[in-house]
């Protein structure tokens, strides 16, 4: 798709990104033309954050930084949000989509960097490593072989087989592991593996079991003390989808009894906002348990992946209007029209509204290049291609249809 000039001046446009997300951002939109860029280490919230808000174009933030209704009230210019990591929790994509405001993310762009971690984790558990490093660290000397196995020919549970699990999947697969997984929806399995029937199968048959389902109240302590009871005295469990999935008082008393052989804990159901803040869970202090602080996507390659592809969305809508992959306003992938000015048009999603925008551009005279439309429950995006002579007078006229939201001429 051809690159055009937009009619707002690119030096006017600010960008703000919050959270060190990586250089590679800042870079692609630089690259782009764009110049008035403020990139901070650390996320923002009250007052500050309101105020970042009614002045910014575009924001970037990660997982720390929240944007509430009360936030989004506050959103004159704000034409886009980029979640710099998998979710959007952060963001209240009702609101969002209620001002018209898309909401881009990048689901997969970590996935290598999750899936290489839960196999570490794996291996180290089965080898009881954070129980024998301790010791070593303390002066101990535990040379033997008790409770330490191979992943070769072991079964490997995968509870959630989308694009993370698929991926554990598959390097589970070439280290000899046994790959069984279990999804509510049907999915084709890669490799060897295995789909089961239920979650209970699943954990009665498996010495290792990952979990990599979404948050919510489908999946809510998903994996609670009866679950922990079904599964294979002294199997690994390990944790590096949401926190809420697992009830962690269940999970240390399993761990304690001997029913749980090891885990591994990578989200948490309350988490520091800040590098600073004092980290406090259940599973301290327990042996051959894992903690690590939310950092299973947080690799440097990780990182630069998704900072281009979340970049990339931006520019692709400011560029062109493009929201493919946005989780707020409708999705629409559009090509370029020489000789044309480029409206978008979004609005309440009520009947008679392109009619209306039809009805006004007709009157007025004004040619539509091209025309394209895209809904959801609550809203219409509106993307019209209009003869460039007529383009002013076709945006003044679109904000006078009933239902408007926003519209203004892209380029």
């Amino acid at each position: 798709m051809a690159i055009l000039s937009t009619s707002y001046p690119k030096d006017r446009i600010k960008v703000v990104l919050l959270e060190d997300i990586h250089t590679a951002a800042a870079t692609a939109f630089r690259k782009a033309g764009y110049t008035d860029i403020t990139k901070l280490k650390r996320s923002a919230s009250g007052a500050e954050l309101e105020a970042i808000v009614r002045d910014a174009h575009i924001l970037g933030i990660r997982s720390k930084t929240h944007l509430t209704p009360a936030v989004l009230d506050q959103a004159g210019k704000l034409l886009a949000v980029g979640c710099f990591c998998i979710g959007t929790n952060q963001v209240d994509l009702e609101r969002a989509t209620e001002k018209g405001i898309p909401v881009f993310n990048s689901p997969y762009s970590n996935t290598r960097s999750v899936a290489e971690l839960v196999l570490a984790e794996a291996i180290m558990l089965l080898r009881r490593i954070p129980a024998r490093s301790e010791a070593a660290h303390a002066g101990r000397w535990l040379k033997d072989a008790r409770g330490s196995y191979e992943s070769r020919g072991k079964v490997m549970g995968i509870v959630g087989y989308g694009h993370i699990g698929s991926q554990v999947s598959v390097l589970a697969e070439s280290l000899g592991f046994q790959v069984v997984f279990h999804d509510v929806a049907p999915v084709l399995p890669l490799g060897n593996a295995r789909p089961l029937r239920s979650l209970a199968e699943l954990l009665k048959v498996s010495d290792v079991v990952t979990l990599h389902v979404p948050g919510g109240q489908g999946t809510d302590n998903l994996i609670n003390a009866r679950n922990l009871r079904i599964m294979k005295k002294g199997a690994i469990l390990l944790n590096l989808a949401r926190g809420t999935v697992v009830d962690t008082a269940a999970l240390k008393s399993a761990l304690e009894s001997g029913q749980i052989g090891g885990a591994s804990v990578d989200v948490h159901p309350v988490e520091p906002k800040a590098n600073d803040d004092l980290f406090v869970s259940p599973l301290q202090g327990l042996p051959n348990v894992i903690l690590t602080p939310h950092i299973g996507g947080s690799t440097q390659e990780a990182q630069q992946q998704i900072g281009l592809d979340v970049a990339g969305k931006l520019l692709s809508f400011l560029e062109s209007g493009t929201t493919i992959n946005s989780q707020s306003v409708p999705e629409l992938s559009l090509p370029s029209h020489e000789n044309s000015h480029r409206i978008l048009h979004i609005h309440w999603n009520k009947p008679g509204v392109l009619s209306a925008i039809n009805a006004r551009l007709s009157e007025h005279n004004i040619n539509i290049v091209g025309q394209y439309l895209s809904t959801n429950a609550k809203i219409g995006y509106v993307v019209l291609d209009v003869d460039q002579r007529n383009s002013r007078k076709a945006c003044e006229q679109l904000k006078e249809v009933a239902h408007t939201i926003r519209s203004r001429v892209l380029y």
